[in-house]
């Protein structure tokens, strides 16, 4: 069910400090929705929050690590109790991790699917019931990642991440698909955004210039978070289950359908050219 007009809508965005996150915020306050942004960093989400309030958006902002279903459930009640269910649940809170396979510690792992998939599910279990009962049409938009589908070497804790937001989405799409919500699953490509440039995020073996060379490489290659929040927005007005977005998203999907030792050996080669493999 589409959904063009956000006037007075009550939007939640997670990971809404930055990046993709707070380009949504942004992008729903100027369609006129009243935008509750959340983020584990409370400075960073008040100063995201003061800029979107700035442009004449409704907005509210509430610290929130979402790995902990504690703090959602809080957050929920809040929410609910203050404006009421959601109209539009952005799952877009997350971070990744660079290094291959046996230089990934455990510990990172761990961190990267709490965030990753257990995000979307504390979020999506406080908020659904609430959105299921008061009826309209309503959105759960879950940001995976072209990586959902078209990995990367070296990322493989976030890859299985995106894989595991993607399959999560499949079934609660099919599991409301008799209901007014509908599910968006979002698969940006190549996004200029700093997602791996904490050293927390990288593993020892990654060097400084390997490092500043991908970095580079995103800077030069990829698109604006403000594509991607923009790109939400126009999709939840049309009827569209995946959305591909960005510099070699929808190449990534179609080079894997149709082989995946192709898929395997471009993912390689482009590694190879931007040098941090």
């Amino acid at each position: 069910m589409s959904m063009r007009d956000f006037r007075n809508r009550i939007v939640l965005v997670t990971g809404a400090a930055s990046g993709i996150g707070f380009e949504c915020s942004l992008a729903f306050a100027r369609a006129g929705a009243q935008v509750v942004m959340t983020d584990i960093n409370a400075v960073a989400l008040a100063e995201a929050r003061a800029t979107v309030g700035a442009i004449g958006g409704s907005c509210l902002h509430r610290a929130c690590d979402i790995a902990d279903e504690r703090e959602v459930q809080a957050l929920a009640d809040w929410v609910h109790a203050g404006i009421g269910p959601l109209d539009v649940l952005v799952n877009n809170a997350g971070i990744g991790y660079l290094g291959g396979f046996l230089e990934t510690p455990v510990g990172a792992w761990q961190r990267v699917l709490d965030v990753n998939v257990m995000g979307v599910v504390h979020c999506t279990r406080a908020f659904l019931p609430r959105m299921l009962a008061a009826g309209g049409a309503r959105a759960v938009v879950n940001l995976a990642s072209a990586a959902g589908f078209a990995p990367p070497p070296t990322m493989a804790a976030y890859a299985a991440s995106k894989h595991a937001v993607v399959g999560l989405s499949e079934v609660l799409a099919m599991e409301l698909a008799q209901s007014a919500v509908r599910v968006l699953i979002v698969c940006p490509g190549v996004i200029d955004t700093p997602i791996v440039s904490r050293r927390s995020h990288v593993a020892a073996g990654v060097s400084d210039d390997q490092l500043g060379r991908l970095q580079r490489y995103y800077s030069a290659n990829g698109c604006a978070p403000r594509v991607v929040a923009d790109g939400i927005v126009k999709a939840l007005g049309g009827t569209a289950p995946v959305l591909l977005i960005g510099p070699f998203a929808r190449a990534g999907h179609t080079v894997m359908r149709i082989s995946r030792r192709l898929a395997r050996h471009v993912g390689l080669r482009s590694a190879r050219e931007i040098g941090y493999l």
